[in-house]
């Protein structure tokens, strides 16, 4: 099973852009991909979502319009743009295979295959 590794995390200030990526250790292109963030004491939640082809992506209501998903055979990549203090979090790449057509998912149970996760720290 392909292990990930996330990289790219740190501190930035309200409006500025930071990248993160998450390095996959064999082939990532049987897999759809996704990143999540958790705040301190707040449960795990869904940032982003892309198809095993990247044709396809979904995002949160809370990042839509900033943040933008990627993947290719070796990974997959969070753009983020005019962060906030509220992207404050731990963030986490995911992914997992499917059968026929794609649907897509926000559900954290449904991604086997996840990183050790990487802090972001918005400040003002």
């Amino acid at each position: 099973q392909v292990q990930l590794v996330e990289s790219g995390g740190g501190e930035v200030q309200t409006g500025d852009s930071l990248n993160v990526a998450c390095a996959a250790s064999s082939s990532f292109i049987r897999y759809a991909a996704a990143w999540f963030r958790q705040a301190p004491g707040k449960e795990r939640e869904f940032v982003a979502s892309i198809s095993r082809s990247g044709s396809y992506t979904h995002y949160s209501d809370a990042v839509k319009g900033r943040f933008t998903i990627s993947k290719d055979d070796a990974g997959t990549y969070l753009q983020m743009r005019n962060v906030k203090l509220e992207d404050t979090a731990d963030y986490f790449c995911a992914g997992r295979t499917y059968s026929g057509g794609y649907i897509p998912s926000r559900t954290v149970s449904e991604y086997p295959v996840w990183g050790q996760g990487i802090q972001v720290i918005v400040s003002s």
